[in-house]
């Protein structure tokens, strides 16, 4: 019995080990996005992030922003595993009508719908707290993490490839595939390079660059946004054509990427993390903000 047991723990490891790898961010990127967010909550927001929270959190919205990872598995929440990304066809751009569906071809099950129905579930909040007809705290924590997602090129990456899932690579010497190189690959060898592996050295500076340093001035067009449906439509397309020209460019099954790629794809992620954070802040602070004239129109 205890050799059976062993070979199906063995058999559903070797399953997970060649999942389709569509985790957007890496764990990494994930909390750094959401502790710029943290950062950038106007007082109301603040205090309904902490309401919604887990106590496991410890008032740490990034402490919980894997969370949806980490339940993909689970047969109860198998139902998101499509919001996590979208699929658009070799084209550089994204319709959200064209693109926004999962296998089945069931609308709005893509991560851009997600962040849609997400947003709309937490202006309940003001209007009927915790007597919402929804799960505040989950749609905090799908929310939260759904705008790292989205931020990550190849989570709006092209279907032939699945996000560059199916183009294996090697990473320098390592073994690796297209999607894992953006999800992971870039921001570790970025911490081992430059910050000494302390993800809080990183948080700083993007910190500094947002308020002083190479975006400060575009803060306030990240942040523009007249409708959440048109925004979130925006942050795809743009996702695709970074795709486009910054991850595909230039790549083919078998490749090795080494410093050329990296130190050229590097900003590239550092801004789309710090774009992901300052815009994770804005909804945050319009959907909770007290005063409704700075909440959202909901039109396409």
């Amino acid at each position: 019995m205890g050799k059976l047991v062993f070979l199906v723990v063995l058999i559903f490891i070797s399953f997970l080990l060649v999942l389709p790898c569509a985790q957007g961010w890496s764990k990494e990127g994930h909390i750094l996005t959401c502790e710029i967010a943290q950062e950038l909550l106007i007082p109301e927001a603040a205090e309904a992030v902490q309401d919604l929270l887990p106590e496991s959190a410890g008032g740490n919205l990034s402490a919980m922003c894997v969370w949806p990872d980490q339940i993909r598995l689970q047969s109860k929440y198998r139902w998101a595993s499509p919001l996590h990304y979208a699929n658009t066809p070799d084209s550089c751009s994204f319709v959200y009508k064209r693109d926004c569906h999962n296998d089945a071809g069931q609308p709005d099950m893509c991560v851009a719908g997600a962040i849609r129905n997400f947003t709309t579930q937490l202006t309940t909040y003001r209007t009927q707290g915790f007597d919402s007809p929804h799960n505040l705290t989950e749609a905090l924590l799908f929310l939260s993490h759904f705008v790292g997602d989205i931020h990550q090129p190849l989570h709006v990456g092209f279907e032939s490839d699945a996000g560059g899932n199916t183009i294996e690579v090697r990473w320098f010497r390592r073994k690796s595939n297209l999607h894992h190189v953006w999800d992971r690959d870039i921001i570790l060898e970025a911490l081992g390079d430059y910050y000494d592996k302390d993800g809080g050295l990183l948080l700083d500076e993007l910190n500094r660059n947002l308020t002083q340093g190479i975006w400060s001035n575009d803060v306030s067009e990240w942040e523009r946004c007249s409708t959440v449906n048109s925004c979130v439509n925006r942050w795809a397309d743009e996702s695709t054509g970074l795709a486009c020209k910054w991850a595909y460019e230039g790549v083919e099954a078998g490749i090795t990427l080494s410093e050329e790629y990296y130190d050229s794809r590097l900003p590239i992620v550092m801004e789309r993390l710090a774009q992901g954070g300052v815009r994770l802040a804005m909804l945050l602070n319009r959907v909770f903000a007290e005063d409704a004239t700075r909440g959202f129109a909901y039109s396409s």
